[in-house]
């Protein structure tokens, strides 16, 4: 399968799947995508994402929008560490807060509050990312659940073939035994 594209209507690529697929991290237990992440893809700025957020927050609860912890944070820069300037610290050109991440939900609510042919683009190709991990897991956990009832099945059948070896072993031995004569001996 090759790499999916988000085309405008000029022809011209805006941003592939795969580099929306690398951008959604786990967090919380939720699968979600940092504020200056999906300002470059929305392209404005991340200041101007969240100016448009806190106008419309009612649309926000905590499912669809949350802050990240220090400690998230942290983690979230070592695994991405392009995420460095999220860090709460006040370096000049720095944030001053920790970042906003935003559930599958909450990112269909942003192609609302971002009115622009771009950030519907951006937002089909965003629902199509979660959908394709969605399906991978459900994959992941149909194989999981098989190579469980395969190794179920021959656990048993390991049990039986010893209980075979058993029997031929039994059957052996009995054989080995020297047999009595058979029929009347003459004195």
């Amino acid at each position: 399968m090759g790499v999916e594209h988000v085309e405008k209507s000029d022809g011209k690529e805006i941003v592939p799947t795969e580099v929306i697929e690398k951008k959604i991290f786990m967090i919380r237990g939720l699968k979600v995508m940092t504020d200056k992440d999906l300002a470059v893809l929305y392209g404005v700025t991340t200041k101007r994402l969240n100016e448009r957020v806190k106008r419309n927050i009612k649309r926000f609860p905590p499912d669809f929008m949350f802050q990240l912890t220090k400690e998230e944070s942290v983690l979230l820069e070592s695994i991405e560490p392009n995420l460095r300037s999220h860090s709460a610290t006040s370096k000049p050109g720095g944030r001053r807060y920790f970042p906003y991440v935003f559930t599958e939900q909450g990112i269909a609510m942003l192609s609302g509050i971002l009115n622009s042919d771009r950030a519907i683009i951006v937002n089909i190709v965003i629902m199509r990312a979660f959908v394709k991990l969605r399906q991978m897991v459900s994959k992941n956990k149909e194989f999981e659940q098989k190579l469980n009832e395969l190794e179920h099945k021959y656990e048993h059948h390991d049990a039986d073939i010893i209980s075979i070896f058993n029997a031929i072993r039994q059957i052996i031995k009995e054989e080995e035994k020297p047999k009595g004569k058979i029929g009347f001996a003459r004195d």
